[in-house]
């Protein structure tokens, strides 16, 4: 354990940064997806949901790039298109209900 602390301080930059950071954005999205579903008592998936799986699989996806690795630039590299369309239709059925969205 104490060589991997070692080996993160001797690495550490604005990329790892961002990695943590991200990777903690797209792991929060659980938490916010939970306690959104226990607070109605059934399962939902809020807005917040998408915003957080949308800018933590953007941020993955950059330091993914960065590092070079093709199986991880792989797995977030199509995240967001799937991210985008569900907030585009979760706007047009609040635009269809009457509620204006700011």
């Amino acid at each position: 354990m104490t060589d991997l602390f070692s080996k993160l301080q001797d690495n550490w930059d604005w990329w790892l940064i961002l990695g943590f950071a991200a990777q903690i954005v797209f792991s929060a999205r659980f938490i916010i997806q939970w306690l959104a579903s226990e607070r109605r008592r059934e399962s939902v998936m809020p807005v917040a949901f998408w915003y957080l799986s949308l800018g933590g699989s953007l941020g993955l996806l950059l330091y993914a790039l960065h590092r070079g690795d093709p199986v991880f630039i792989l797995a977030y590299a199509f995240n967001g298109f799937i991210y985008v369309r569900n907030l585009m239709l979760i706007r047009r059925k609040k635009t269809s209900d009457g509620v204006t969205s700011r």
